[in-house]
């Protein structure tokens, strides 16, 4: 790392289904968060406009039911494309507040939007989308929704006060995915996730220790009441109040918490990274240095595998040098 810097990880609920009114509190989440310094901003897991949760997204599973197929479609909606007016207003937040806003997005291609991706949009303070992420492998119940991604996002990006990059939900539980973004220099490695099961955090813990990185963990929190009463799949919703209780932490290279977890509510967790304690903790253990032996084991990354027209980030600070 370059320099200290003060980061914020926003557990916030999207205005389900709703793109315009969730981008406009995202807005001044960013806002309350750039207002108290912090000049890098990370959203949830799909933040933008739902998780899909198992509560519901079961019925996908259902070979005629019309209720899926209707908010398939609601999702598909909502959902954002690069270079569209949604994702060029996410870039015009990032520069109007001079910082890094890194978002979770369900994405669609613009010239091919019979798909859904899940996605981490990082946008630099210039307004750039700096790095571009999809979730390799959708996990469980969420194969009936999204399609798989693909490697153009496995790197990071300089932003002036550290390299950031990550990894979306279970693909952390994927131990080459991971050295891939360790190997591209991670220095603040986001985990935005919609887990919020106990042993999740065990996770994020094993990360920090094992990447020697600061970890920016912002998770996904839903409540029953903020589905539209049209929702075509509300008897799915039936006895429950929270749909996803959040658990969203920042922690150190040591695997220490800085702030969080948050369950529960919305809230903005802050926390001050210090580049010499990150330094520190790399003394005894580099997973990509001293503690790594590429000429025993060596890890190839194909960035644009089960992808067509793959572009990736043309940004000045984004990697594209890996082989």
């Amino acid at each position: 790392m370059e320099r200290g810097v003060k980061v914020a990880c926003v557990q916030a609920e999207p205005v389900v289904l709703d793109l315009a009114r969730t981008l406009d509190k995202l807005e001044g989440l960013a806002s309350v968060a750039a207002g108290n310094g912090a000049e890098l901003v990370v959203f949830p897991e799909a933040v933008v406009s739902v998780y899909p949760s198992s509560l519901w997204a079961r019925a996908f599973a259902g070979w005629h039911n019309d209720g899926a197929k209707q908010v398939f479609a609601q999702i598909a909606a909502s959902s954002v494309a690069v270079g569209s007016p949604a994702e060029r207003r996410l870039g015009a937040t990032a520069k109007e507040l001079g910082i890094w806003l890194v978002t979770g997005v369900n994405e669609v291609d613009a010239e091919r939007s019979g798909t859904i991706y899940n996605a981490l949009l990082y946008h630099a303070p210039d307004g750039e989308l700096a790095l571009h992420h999809r979730k390799l492998l959708p996990t469980n119940h969420e194969r009936l929704i999204w399609g798989q991604g693909d490697g153009r996002g496995l790197h990071t990006v300089e932003t002036g006060f550290g390299r950031v990059g990550g990894l979306i939900c279970w693909e952390n539980y994927m131990p080459l995915a991971r050295f891939a973004v360790y190997e591209a220099g991670v220095e603040i490695y986001v985990a935005a996730t919609a887990d919020d099961a106990e042993v999740w955090q065990a996770t994020l813990v094993h990360i920090a220790r094992e990447s020697r990185a600061y970890v920016v963990a912002p998770c996904a929190f839903q409540r029953a009441s903020a589905y539209p009463d049209d929702f075509p799949l509300r008897a799915e919703l039936e006895g429950t109040s929270t749909i996803g209780h959040g658990g969203s932490a920042i922690l150190a290279p040591d695997g220490s918490y800085l702030a969080g977890p948050l369950y529960d509510e919305e809230g903005i967790l802050y926390a001050e990274l210090d580049p010499e304690f990150l330094l520190g903790q790399r003394q005894r253990f580099d997973p990509v240095g001293h503690y790594n032996r590429p000429d025993v084991l060596q890890l190839g990354v194909s960035p644009s595998a089960r992808v067509h027209d793959v572009t990736p980030s043309t940004h000045p600070s984004s990697r594209s040098d890996r082989p």
